[in-house]
């Protein structure tokens, strides 16, 4: 009896996020127009499990914004974010730090302290957009710059993945998707605040 309590809890559960909480989280922050934009990366896997696009309005000029996304990494400036859960506990940075203000295609950013697990630039326009992939071709993280006033920015978040179902990283997949929502809002509103602090002291 107690078993069939918390099977039908799990069901109800999963039901809840499925139909209504995980709609909801895949697209945080952005319009109906800027989930419908096709954008670069949506090439790479035209079906993937994950597949989500967040906004979020800065005071802020595309330029400024720049500065902080480019930096982004563990040991690099961090991830603006719950930094004992994804920086190793060194607290993000709250400077441009010029050392980390280089973008090539190819280069690596490191997602641990320890600098085994990341992703690459795959692709990237200066002030308007910054396409990261995998190596499989599995996954495209896209940070995309929409200048919408005077020093106003929409900043657009489109993260796409196509989960492995065959392994034990299905767990990590199924943590990322019910977690990833935490740590990409605490970021989006960490860049949020450095940018327009940034510009209020130029």
């Amino acid at each position: 009896m107690t078993w069939l309590i918390i099977l039908d809890f799990l069901t109800v559960s999963f039901l809840i996020y499925i139909l209504i909480i995980r709609p909801k989280h895949l697209r945080w922050g952005a319009s109906t127009d800027e989930v419908n934009l096709i954008l670069p990366g949506d090439d790479i896997d035209d079906k993937p499990d994950f597949n989500s696009t967040r906004g979020i309005t800065i005071e802020s000029t595309p330029e400024e914004i720049w500065k902080w996304i480019i930096q982004i990494g563990s040991k690099r400036a961090g991830w603006y974010s719950i930094d004992w859960i994804d920086n190793g506990g060194t607290p993000s940075s709250t400077k441009i730090i010029p050392e980390f203000q280089v973008i090539h295609k190819g280069q690596f950013i490191p997602f641990t302290p320890d600098q085994k697990n990341g992703i690459w630039v795959n692709d990237y326009s200066s002030f308007k957009y910054i396409l990261w992939t995998d190596k499989a071709g599995k996954a495209t993280w896209l940070w995309y710059l929409i200048p919408v006033g005077n020093n106003v920015t929409r900043l657009i978040t489109r993260l796409r993945t196509k989960y492995v179902w065959t392994s034990l990283w299905i767990i990590y997949f199924l943590i990322y998707d019910v977690g990833d929502i935490i740590m990409m809002k605490k970021c989006m509103k960490g860049i949020k605040q450095r940018s327009e602090k940034s510009v209020k002291y130029i």
